[in-house]
């Protein structure tokens, strides 16, 4: 895409004084590390969605694209002709799944229950390049267990489930997993977003789909409840009306996310996946592993191993492992 989300999004926050956009976004902030009723949506007014649209948008298609990255890994002969984005609000997650497939030219349908966030979401998606972001749906619709889902190859949930009580998160989940061929469920890094990932995870299975990313399989998490939680990171670049929104002087900011990627599709899941940041040290890296055989451990790549060492130093966390030009080595 020529027209890009930082594109897209410069100039958003004109006409809004600086202190009603801080304070909305400090509001923000409390509502996405805290707890939200169900029947109380975040985005409540065009400040309040100017402001998430700034402080949350690049983030969100920096995670999601990240988790598309490596579901297309697995499947890289699968291309979605539908595309539903339930609790969507202003589209992050339906621009990464345009970035994902430029080539080509789904049906994508919004679903959220603010009319301001669709509003913008749809103003947004008009100055892209992209056919499919063009041509999107934005429906308003309460996110629960009566939203009657349309059947879609690809169905995508990101950070929406911490915003939703248990019972309505599994009812999500489940008429997802009943709509999709394939389900992406994105949310944050955090020790309680890996448990609603896991949850997901669980209903998805039991739905008869198959986990194509990040585990290298679908049988039960090897982590113990409560003794850690399984995230990655994504890098995104921080734009001048991002740093007026959120402060802070450096470039970037590292986003912590965990996802699951399940399917009906053909897939082949990664044979290892990194869990952690690789440990350069001396003649040595140091990789911790989940594995397909349901397991996790930490390998110890030296430059006895030739290609492979030199494969592990450029190795990222999050990446597959072994690489799959390295297969062979």
């Amino acid at each position: 895409m020529n027209t890009t989300l930082p594109d897209a999004l410069a100039g958003l926050l004109d006409g809004l004084p600086q202190g009603r956009a801080a304070q909305a976004v400090e509001r923000l902030i409390a509502s996405y590390r805290g707890d939200t009723p169900t029947d109380a949506p975040v985005l409540r007014d065009r400040a309040d969605v100017a402001a998430y649209a700034a402080y949350r948008m690049p983030a969100t298609f920096e995670a999601v694209r990240s988790a598309l990255g490596a579901f297309r890994a697995a499947a890289p002969g699968w291309t979605p002709a539908t595309h539903t984005d339930i609790g969507g609000g202003t589209g992050a997650a339906t621009w990464a799944v345009a970035d994902a497939w430029p080539e080509g030219e789904h049906r994508t349908t919004v679903l959220d229950w603010a009319e301001p966030a669709l509003e913008l979401g749809r103003e947004l998606a008009e100055s892209a390049d992209s056919p499919a972001l063009r041509g999107a749906r934005w429906q308003r619709a309460r996110i629960g267990a009566s939203m009657g889902l349309e059947p879609a190859d690809l169905i995508t949930v990101s950070y929406v489930l911490k915003e939703l009580d248990e019972a309505t998160r599994a009812a999500v989940v489940r008429q997802a997993a009943a709509a999709g061929q394939t389900v992406l469920v994105v949310e944050p890094g955090t020790p309680d977003g890996y448990e609603r990932i896991i949850a997901a995870r669980d209903l998805l299975v039991e739905a008869g789909m198959r986990v194509a990313a990040p585990c290298p399989h679908s049988e039960r998490c090897p982590i113990v409840p409560g003794s850690d939680w399984c995230h990655f990171a994504a890098r995104v670049s921080r734009s001048s009306i991002h740093r007026r929104v959120k402060g802070g002087s450096l470039p970037y900011e590292d986003e912590k996310f965990g996802y699951v990627a399940a399917t009906r599709a053909p897939a082949t899941p990664a044979p290892s996946r990194v869990t952690r940041k690789p440990q350069i040290r001396k003649g040595q890296v140091l990789l911790d592993l989940c594995s397909s055989d349901g397991t996790l451990h930490r390998d110890t790549v030296t430059k006895r191993h030739g290609p492979l060492y030199r494969e592990a130093r450029d190795t990222s966390w999050g990446a597959a492992w072994p690489p799959p030009e390295a297969d062979d080595a």
